[in-house]
């Protein structure tokens, strides 16, 4: 969220340096919480790099453990304690994967997981256990 400075009326937006370093700390923060999270990523402006004043955060994160539909899935992470609004996909490894082999045949599937193969950067990503060899990696 723009941030006013003291002495200015003017709003100040937060840098992406910034804003990606809070998305990681924060994605680390809820791999504590919740054991399912694999991946957290960023697409949109901020997968391209291309983020400025006014972009929103647009996150994907793939958790073993989510159901329901993505709004009940949104409403399950505190994406309040980032430093901008965001949209976010929670998908689980299987749904991630189907996303990104969506057929032409359904378009907006098709445009979504071509974006998303072409945007997004992980961010932060769970370490395999060491000597797991069942440890999936998304």
């Amino acid at each position: 969220m723009p941030v006013r400075l003291l002495t200015q009326s003017r709003l100040r937006w937060p840098e992406a340096a910034q804003v990606l370093s809070a998305v990681v700390l924060w994605a680390a923060e809820q791999a504590e919480r919740n054991d399912g999270l694999h991946r957290v990523g960023v697409f949109g402006s901020y997968g391209r790099g291309d983020a400025g004043v006014g972009s929103d955060l647009d996150l994907v994160l793939i958790d073993d453990n989510t159901s329901g539909t993505q709004s009940q899935r949104y409403r399950q992470w505190p994406f309040e304690q980032l430093p901008l609004s965001c949209d976010a996909l929670v998908l689980t490894p299987q749904e991630w994967d189907e996303l990104l082999a969506s057929p032409a045949s359904d378009p907006a599937a098709h445009a979504m997981a071509n974006a998303l193969s072409r945007d997004c950067r992980w961010l932060w990503c769970r370490p395999k256990a060491e000597g797991n060899a069942n440890t999936r990696d998304t």
